[in-house]
Order: structure tokens, then sequence, then C-alpha cells
């Protein structure tokens, strides 16, 4: 929510850790861990819940060893994180788990700060510990850790979701390598998961589509509106992952442009192929009126999805 020079300042720092190159060298270590959590669920049997089981511990365990943070920890802050982000819970609640998230980064950062180790922290600690506060690393990490298992587990979950609700577009996805990233772009536009971007305050007055918007206004972008203009994309009311990958909202834009992009591309990229693959006959365990969704959440998504194969 920073604006330059702060901005840049910050962010800088880290762009290293997210470039394509990067995902790269971790791609190996995503297949692994997605492969294992198909194993897992594979030897339970079904039904399992796909979000508990598949589309919550895959992006929870990357983050967790991207960052360096105990994946012991992870049932704490994934606690903390889904009711801070629960928008129908009382906001001096959401504020004292952002507290309690604080206080928890902080202790991760005084180990980093004492030694640092190969994860990000470790990093910035090393080349940068002398130009960041500790109140800045804090800030960092949480916002690292928030956006980098919030996201790309509700994606995962609907995305399935999506997918079985498109059997041909699902085939599409498990059978021809060539269909895979071009899908998940698809679904970054369709579904939207993120409905705004930070709010901003015009600086001046501006017009938009006829409307004046005044000098010192608050204003919430509308992410799903974007990635659904009638303008940008024909019928953009339809999944068709055979449109190609024609540019969306999902990740943001401009200078604000999601810096983990990269990382939620790879795991989506592994991970939805492989779910496919591996249970070919993959399912919903009930019916679809009974999916229960987050609606008062920040980020939409599933609170469970029973799925049997």
């Amino acid at each position: 929510s920073l604006d330059p020079p702060e901005h840049q300042r910050l962010r800088r720092m880290l762009t290293a850790e997210f470039t394509i190159r990067r995902m790269k060298r971790l791609e190996p270590r995503v297949v692994e861990i997605v492969d294992g959590q198909l194993d897992a669920m594979e030897k339970a049997g079904p039904p399992v819940d796909l979000v508990a089981n598949f589309a919550l511990p895959i992006p929870s365990l990357v983050i967790c060893e991207l960052l360096g943070v105990p994946y012991e920890d992870r049932d704490d802050f994934q606690r903390r994180s889904a009711r801070q982000l629960d928008l129908s819970i009382p906001i001096p609640d959401r504020l004292e788990l952002q507290r309690q998230g604080r206080a928890y980064m902080g202790s991760l950062v005084a180990r980093a700060r004492q030694q640092p180790g190969e994860d990000i922290l470790g990093m910035l600690v090393r080349d940068h510990g002398a130009e960041l506060t500790d109140g800045e690393l804090i800030g960092i990490a949480g916002l690292l850790l928030l956006a980098g298992h919030e996201t790309t587990s509700n994606m995962l979950g609907l995305g399935t979701l999506a997918l079985l609700r498109h059997p041909d577009q699902l085939a599409a996805v498990r059978d021809d390598p060539d269909a895979v990233a071009p899908a998940v772009e698809e679904l970054l536009r369709w579904l939207s998961i993120v409905h705004t971007a930070i709010p901003r305050i015009t600086t001046t007055d501006v017009e938009i589509a006829g409307v004046t918007i005044p000098a010192g206004r608050l204003v919430f972008v509308s992410l799903p509106s974007g990635n659904r203009d009638p303008g940008f994309i024909d019928t953009p009311e339809v999944l068709d992952i055979g449109r190609g990958a024609a540019g969306h909202l999902a990740f943001g834009h401009g200078v604000h442009h999601c810096l983990g992009a990269p990382l939620a591309r790879l795991e989506m990229r592994i991970a939805f192929p492989a779910l496919l693959r591996r249970f070919p006959g993959l399912g919903l365990s009930g019916d679809f009126a009974d999916v229960a969704f987050r609606s008062f959440h920040f980020i939409y998504g599933l609170k469970a999805l029973e799925v049997r194969w």
C-alpha cells in the first residue's frame, strides 16, 4: 500500500527472490510437495476435503520454506490469516489477530537477525539488514506469508471446482500439457478471487467512464469488473481456456503488480494437472448446491470441497 519511492525501495530488495529463473530452481521442490499431498490423499481414500488436504497445504508448505517458517506452526498462522481476512468478524477482533500475527513475525525476525538462514528473511538480513528496520521486516514477512498461501490455496480449490463443472476443459488440462498455462490464466481471470485492489485516494479530480471523482476521495478498484469487461474480452462471463492468455487483473497492475505472481503460476501449473492425472475419475462427493463458499472474506474461496474418485 506504499507509494514510490518507499515502495520501490522495499520491493527492489525482494525482486530477485521471485524471478522466473528463481522459480525454475524451485520447481522440483514444488513437484515433490504436490506429489506428497497426492500420496496422502490416495492413502486416505475418498471422500477427501480437497481444501484441507490439497489446496491449502501446498502453498502453505512452499511459502513456509521460502520464509523459513517452521511448518509445524502452519495451523496457527493459517487460522489467524483466515480470520484476519474474514470480513464478518468484528474489527477489534481482527486487529487483535493482526497484533498476534505481528508478534509471531517479530520472533521470526529476531531469530533471523541472530542466525540468518537461506530463506528470504535470512537473505534480507544478510544483504539489506542495515537498511531495514525490524518493523519493515515484520511487515514484509507478514505480507508474504498471508499473500503466499491464502491466494493460491483458494485458486487451487475454486479452480478445481470450476474445471469439474466444465469436464471438456478439465480433460484438456489433464491430457494436454500445452493447455495448462493458458488454462491457469483464464481461471485467474474468470475467478478473480481478490475482489478489490488496495484502496487508494485520488490526488486530483479525475473522470472515468463519464463519472467525475473529486480529489481526496477513497477509491476501490473492482478487479472482477475489469476482468469481465466486455470491451476487453468477448463473452467474459464464459470460462474458456481455449481463448489463450488474453490478459487479466488478477495480479493487479503497474508498480503494484503482484510480486509473487511467478510463484503462484508455478504452483498452479504443477498442481492442477498432477491432481487430475492422479485421480482421472475426480468428482464432487455431493451436490454442487451443497458446496460451501467463503462469502464474507477478503479473498474469495471455499470453506471445503469434498471430492471422490
